[in-house]
């Protein structure tokens, strides 16, 4: 009977590889594979015709040493991320406090939660198309409102100086991204006990010290994912940069991202094991950061961990 029973599971576990084996060879042909050989080519100089050319560390000592077109991206990277970041958490917040509000009690909450989702659901390169055509200096339909309502004398040049651009973009993030973030935050603070929400009314706890005391500790670990994974995006932006202006990250190289400039030194210049070296140096910044953002949002379990691990020690 033993034997049996084997053979039988062992036939099983042939059936499941079968069934598993489509997705994995795709994963292994799609992902695995192009990330090895971008590896490869980062350790080479390859233009995209001729052999690859072994130089070692070369491109890595270019990128961290030699180039300050890669540090000055970067920040405008991490520039553009932070003022979207703020005002798409501060926002979300803002409307959390509304909408989870006992006293308030807003229905509709399903129609807003549509509204607030349906621009992440348009394409990037659409999104570019129409805030181009709305942020136009000449005959764009924002600058033609303020004019007809007198706010403003003369055309805003939003994309024409450097750190209105970025704000521009900046904005333009928080409006495409902004309703996944406030779903997430929604949702946790919903699964939130309504016996602790209610307690804390009755102790006298106003709005703003229910988040930050009661509801901000309950959904740290939503709050760490959004941002782990909006840290991770927005060092990748590249489509709404590169679309809205000349590729190349105008005007003055402010819209210029990581992103912008991997692509560019990639299919522009055609310079592959530079960009390769570009990808993976902005993947070890991304795991670093990422990682640190986990250790300073669990900073408490952290530290608990540590003094837990002590006193074992100080008993042994």
């Amino acid at each position: 009977m033993g034997k049996k029973k084997s053979t039988v599971e062992s036939k099983r576990a042939k059936y499941g590889y079968m069934f598993v084996a489509p997705m994995l060879i795709v994963f292994i042909v799609f992902s695995i594979y192009p990330i090895l050989y971008t590896l490869y080519l980062s350790f080479t100089n390859f233009g995209g015709f001729l052999d690859p050319e072994w130089v070692g560390f070369d491109n890595y000592r270019r990128v961290l040493f030699q180039d300050p077109t890669f540090w000055e991206s970067l920040v405008n990277t991490i520039r553009i991320w932070g003022i979207n970041i703020v005002i798409q958490v501060g926002l979300a917040f803002v409307l959390i406090m509304v909408f989870s509000d006992l006293k308030y009690k807003i229905k509709g909450l399903r129609v807003f939660r549509i509204l607030f989702y349906l621009p992440n659901l348009i394409a990037a390169a659409s999104v570019a198309l129409i805030f181009r055509l709305m942020l136009n200096t000449d005959y764009g339909l924002l600058n033609t409102f303020l004019l007809r309502i007198n706010l403003i004398s003369d055309s805003i040049r939003w994309l024409d100086g450097t750190m209105l651009a970025q704000i521009s973009v900046a904005n333009i993030q928080t409006w495409m991204w902004f309703g996944n973030s406030f779903i997430l935050f929604m949702a946790a603070v919903q699964a939130v006990n309504k016996e602790v929400i209610e307690s804390s009314v009755i102790d006298g706890a106003g709005r703003i010290q229910m988040m930050r005391h009661v509801k901000l500790p309950l959904i740290k670990p939503i709050l760490i994912y959004v941002g782990v994974t909006s840290l991770i995006g927005g060092l990748q932006l590249f489509d709404v940069p590169y679309l809205i202006t000349d590729g190349r990250g105008a005007p003055s190289g402010s819209l210029r991202t990581v992103i912008v400039y991997l692509f560019n030194q990639a299919f522009t210049y055609n310079n592959f094991g530079y960009a390769s070296a570009i990808a993976f140096v902005l993947f070890i910044i991304v795991m670093i950061v990422s990682g640190l953002f986990v250790l300073i949002m669990k900073r408490e379990d952290v530290r608990n961990f540590l003094d837990a691990r002590k006193r074992k020690k100080a008993k042994l």
